[in-house]
């Protein structure tokens, strides 16, 4: 079997993307049912709007930065489908960031290209861009942070944080576990950090010397350090900068309906998290604070456990961070799970587990739990039955699908740091001297 070469796959997944599109044009236009995410119309409106000079929160619906507004301005004069090729090309790169992340921890290449195409062929992945959905853009955004820490860059680390939680607001989760991160022992005063390289992990059984206790001891000792100030003080200005210049452009529409929106987003329609048929029930009615805070106090935990947990190993902490995040939100929609499949191939090169059994059937779980929930969903939405209890019984069992795999990828995890610490690498050195 010959190689694969991550340019043909990049190739071919571009081609192949533009092809859907002229596909979705030839739908949209000839069948009842639109390829299109109903999304990229409210975008293409907004855009439209902000061409004009007005703001793009006179669309209703529309609860993104004006950026995304901004970017599809060449719909009105261009095409269209200009936004579609823009997202599409950005999940392009997200492939291409992929392979880059797993070449700079020196994973084989074959390894590399069957990691990528986890993305780039991933159904999932290959139709939110071309239907017109944002979320491609976001992920690229992401990988990108994650190559400028592995390089060391801190400074446009921070830039591209503080922007990526301005433009979608879920990546505040990943504050935490960068923090932690940016620890004195792998970020040494004018040094740059080591990476500690595939081949490393193979066969290890344990964390690294340093291991995980003394990355949280080291928090308390040195919580104050450089890098930890400069991201911190970057992102937040980033952040502040563009939501301080809307708000003086857009005022209170553009804070509720970008930001405040998604933070008490209370959806009545039937949706795979838990919580929907509540929600459906108690709509319309005052519902407590406290018990708007309970909601929360699941996914607080999850998220709280799995940093203390896996922060050294930093992108399997935030994919495993992004797929409790989903799991145990209010409101769960598709375009969610493309959050955590960026990540996913980031850590399947450090998994133990055997894709002929274990792998398999974790997907086929996955799968079966989604489709049973879809089922009840089209008797509810498009033949109009009463099912409400019986899809909330399927939103817990796809609840308790993605925990029994998000369980068993933790288990068969090779963990191993990101980076190698200070007197890691030094007692390296020494050993080779001698």
């Amino acid at each position: 079997m010959p190689s694969l070469d991550i340019h043909s796959l990049l190739l071919f997944s571009a081609i192949f993307r533009a092809i859907l599109i002229l596909y979705g044009e030839w739908q949209d236009a000839h069948m009842e049912v639109r390829y299109t995410d109903v999304d990229y119309l409210v975008f293409s409106d907004a855009a439209s709007l902000m061409a004009l000079g007005d703001s793009p929160y006179k669309r209703t619906t529309y609860r993104y930065s004006p950026l995304l507004a901004l970017l599809l301005i060449p719909n009105s004069f261009i095409h269209s489908s200009w936004g579609k090729f823009l997202f599409s090309a950005s999940d392009i790169l997200v492939g291409y960031f992929i392979y880059y992340i797993l070449k700079l921890r020196k994973v084989p290449e074959n390894l590399c290209n069957y990691s990528v195409m986890t993305w780039l062929f991933n159904p999932f992945t290959f139709t939110i861009g071309t239907r017109g959905n944002c979320e491609p853009i976001v992920c690229a955004m992401i990988l990108w942070i994650i190559i400028c820490l592995m390089k060391g860059n801190v400074l446009q680390s921070a830039f591209w944080y503080g922007l990526v939680v301005h433009f979608r607001i879920y990546p505040i989760i990943y504050s935490i576990p960068i923090i932690l991160v940016l620890d004195p022992n792998f970020f040494p005063s004018g040094q740059k950090p080591v990476l500690r390289n595939w081949s490393a992990t193979q066969g290890e059984t344990s964390k690294d010397g340093n291991g995980w206790y003394t990355l949280h001891s080291n928090l308390l000792k040195n919580i104050f350090t450089r890098d930890r100030l400069t991201f911190g003080l970057i992102s937040g200005l980033v952040f502040l900068f563009l939501t301080g210049l809307f708000f003086c452009l857009y005022g209170w529409e553009f804070l509720h309906e970008a930001l405040l929106y998604h933070l008490t987003r209370t959806d009545p329609r039937h949706n795979f998290s838990i919580y929907f048929y509540h929600i459906y029930l108690h709509y319309g009615n005052d519902i407590a604070v406290v018990e708007k805070l309970i909601s929360f106090l699941p996914q607080f935990s999850v998220q709280l456990a799995l940093i203390l947990c896996f922060a050294q190993d930093l992108p399997f902490c935030l994919f495993v961070q992004t797929v409790a995040f989903v799991a145990f939100n209010k409101v769960i929609t598709a375009q969610y799970f493309v959050w955590f499949f960026c990540l996913l191939p980031l850590i399947l090169p450090w998994s133990k587990m055997n894709l002929k059994w274990e792998g398999l059937s974790c997907i086929l779980l996955w799968i079966v739990a989604q489709t049973h929930w879809l089922l009840w969903g089209y008797l509810l939405e498009f033949k109009g039955k009463n099912v409400f209890l019986q899809l909330w019984v399927a939103s817990l069992v796809f609840l308790a699908a993605n925990i029994f795999i998000l369980v068993m990828i933790i288990r068969h995890h090779r963990h191993a740091s990101i980076f190698k610490g200070l007197e890691h690498a030094k007692s390296r050195n020494v050993a080779k001297l001698e």
